[in-house]
């Protein structure tokens, strides 16, 4: 299958006061189809990064290889298939701002029509990385809803370096 240019369409509220990210996107596939891409390694580096080591249980590891020499890493705190996912996250490395563990992610999967609607929460950020990760999550949620419909998202342009803020 040739790659598609990621799109996605919902909404998008993000406030550096309050270190708040959130987010929704309606995904052509029933929940049942997306959830296994945010908990099964081998899915999840199909649209969100280059490794993964996933432990999807409360107390789990979460830990991706976002592009080589990023890496995120936190622990599962809720699994509620298909339906729910929440772990902790933060950036492996002495000089990284926020610290592994030190943010939160919720995402909650709804029926939505003939799909799903992914509705993500990240709370806990430092207030100037809150654009940083408003631009991340749209960029792999994008790839996350051309995969988890059976589509191809491509090379992730960022392997190159994501883009200047």
């Amino acid at each position: 299958m040739p790659a598609t240019e990621p799109t996605t369409e919902g909404t998008v509220r993000a406030s550096a006061e309050t270190g708040l990210f959130e987010g929704d996107v309606h995904i052509d596939a029933p929940p049942e189809v997306v959830f296994p891409y945010l908990i099964d390694p081998e899915l999840f580096v199909r649209w969100g990064g280059t490794k993964a080591e996933l432990d999807p249980r409360p107390g789990g590891i979460y830990r991706t290889e976002i592009i080589p020499g990023t890496t995120a890493r936190g622990e599962f705190v809720e699994v509620d298939p298909p339906r729910r996912v929440v772990y902790t996250f933060g950036w492996e490395g002495d000089d990284q701002p926020i610290k592994p563990g030190s943010s939160r992610v919720e995402i909650d999967l709804e029926p939505d029509a003939d799909g799903t609607r992914l509705r993500m929460r990240h709370s806990g950020l430092p207030e100037d990385a809150v654009g940083d990760h408003r631009t991340g999550w749209e960029h792999y949620f994008g790839r996350l809803a051309v995969v988890a419909t059976g589509g191809d998202p491509g090379r992730d342009r960022w392997l190159d370096g994501p883009p200047a803020a």
